[in-house]
């Protein structure tokens, strides 16, 4: 299990230290201001640290919106989920099996659904949070697709 999910992306945490630097200079600001000053600046802050909030909830509704979304995933089987030879054409079966007898290792199906998005064009941040695997199997997986002679989108 990775803990991707946990940290955040370095857009939202950008977004979160604006307004944790926000909270810090509305309050050495109201610390500040003359004591007749303090109800209109207090004002102001207010409705500052309410689009603060806005962000905030702004960047936990786009994170929740992108884990509700489906992954497109290859039709169901009489044995499961099958990939065509043609979406798997290109995996590196050699590279990765060390990857699958290693301990806590991902299935099998996760590889070659990584595989395909990989082809898609998904980057592999992504595709390491939405399926649960490590980063560096996904990023292994890239490197197999810039091999010469292997066409990405088909």
């Amino acid at each position: 299990m990775t803990t991707s999910r946990l940290l955040p992306r370095p857009r939202e945490a950008a977004v979160l230290l604006s307004v944790l630097g926000l909270l810090v200079l509305e309050e050495v600001t109201l610390g500040l201001a003359k004591e007749d000053e303090r109800p209109v600046i207090g004002g102001i802050l207010v409705g500052a640290s309410c689009s603060g909030l806005l962000l905030v909830g702004a960047v936990l509704l786009s994170r929740w919106l992108d884990a509700r979304r489906p992954l497109p995933l290859p039709p169901l089987g009489p044995n499961g989920r099958e990939y065509s030879a043609r979406a798997l054409e290109g995996f590196p079966m050699e590279a990765v099996r060390p990857l699958l007898l290693a301990e806590q290792a991902p299935q099998l199906g996760q590889l070659y659904s990584a595989w395909t998005l990989v082809r898609a064009g998904r980057p592999a941040p992504w595709i390491a949070r939405r399926l649960d695997i490590p980063l560096d199997t996904v990023r292994l997986l890239v490197d197999a697709t810039r091999t010469p002679g292997l066409d990405q989108r088909r």
